[in-house]
C-alpha cells in the first residue's frame, strides 16, 4: 500500500508541475497577446461597443487560476495535505464545470455570434475610407491580411477603400490576368472581399479553442482522480 500511495503521490507531483507549466504558458501568450500592439489593431473593434479583448482576458484569468491550483496540487502532494488536495479537487472541478457550461453556451449562441462577427465586418467598412488614428490602424491590419490571404476590401471589394484605395491599392494588387482579377479605379485587383475569408479564420481559431478545452477537460478529469485517491490514502494512514 504505501509503495502504491508513493507512486500516486509523486505521479500527482508530476501531474500538478506540469499543469503549473501549462498555466504559466496560457498566462503568458494571453498577455502577450493583450499587450501586443499588433493585436490591438487586429482585435480593433471599430465604433463597436464589445470588447475584443473579453477571450484574452479569460484566458489571462483561467492562466492565473491554473497556476495557483497547481501550486496547491504540488505542495498537496509533496506535504501529503488534505486541506491542499480538496482546495485542488474543488477549484479543479469548478474549472470543469466551467468550461461545460460556456461550451454549452457557445453551441447555444453560435448562430448570435456569428450574426455579431457579421455586423462588426459590416460596420468597421468605414473604418477603411476614414483617416483617423483607429481607421489607420485598421487600415494597416487589413493590407496585412490582404497580402496574406490575396483579396480586396472588407464586403464590397475595392470599393470599400473609398478615397484611401490609391494609398493602399498595393496589397490589394493582382498580378495575373485571371478570372479572380478585376480592373478597379485603373487597377489590377483581386476580385475577392476579405469577409469570407477572415470568417474562416475565425472558425479555425475556434476550432483550436475547442481542441484546447477537450484537452484540459481530460487532463483536468485526470487531476481530479488523483487528488481525490491521494486524499483517501492520506485519510487511511
Amino acid at each position: 500500500m504505501a509503495g502504491v500511495s508513493g507512486c500516486i503521490k509523486y505521479s500527482m507531483f508530476i501531474f500538478n508541475f506540469l499543469f503549473w507549466l501549462c498555466g504559466i504558458l496560457i498566462l503568458a501568450v494571453a498577455i502577450w497577446v493583450r499587450l501586443s500592439k499588433d493585436g490591438q489593431e487586429i482585435l480593433s473593434p471599430g465604433d463597436s461597443g464589445t470588447s475584443p479583448y473579453i477571450a484574452v482576458n479569460i484566458l489571462i484569468a483561467v492562466g492565473s487560476i491554473i497556476m495557483i491550483l497547481g501550486f496547491l496540487g504540488c505542495c498537496g502532494a509533496v506535504r501529503e495535505s488534505r486541506c491542499m488536495l480538496l482546495l485542488f479537487f474543488i477549484g479543479l472541478l469548478l474549472i470543469l464545470l466551467l468550461q461545460v457550461a460556456a461550451g454549452i453556451l457557445g453551441a447555444t449562441f453560435k448562430s448570435e455570434s456569428e450574426r455579431l462577427l457579421n455586423e462588426t465586418l459590416h460596420e468597421n467598412i468605414k473604418l477603411l475610407s476614414a483617416a483617423d488614428e483607429n481607421a489607420k490602424a485598421f487600415q494597416k491590419a487589413l493590407t496585412e491580411f490582404q497580402n496574406e490571404f490575396k483579396c480586396c476590401g472588407l464586403v464590397n471589394g475595392a470599393a470599400d477603400w473609398g478615397n484611401n484605395f490609391q494609398e493602399n491599392y498595393k496589397s490589394c494588387e493582382c498580378s495575373s490576368l485571371s478570372d479572380s482579377c478585376v480592373m478597379y479605379d485603373g487597377k489590377n485587383v483581386y476580385k475577392q472581399p476579405c469577409i469570407s475569408l477572415i470568417k474562416e479564420v475565425v472558425a479555425k481559431h475556434i476550432l483550436i479553442v475547442i481542441g484546447i478545452a477537450f484537452g484540459l477537460a481530460v487532463i483536468e478529469i485526470l487531476g481530479l482522480v488523483f487528488s481525490m485517491v491521494l486524499y483517501c490514502q492520506i485519510g487511511n494512514k
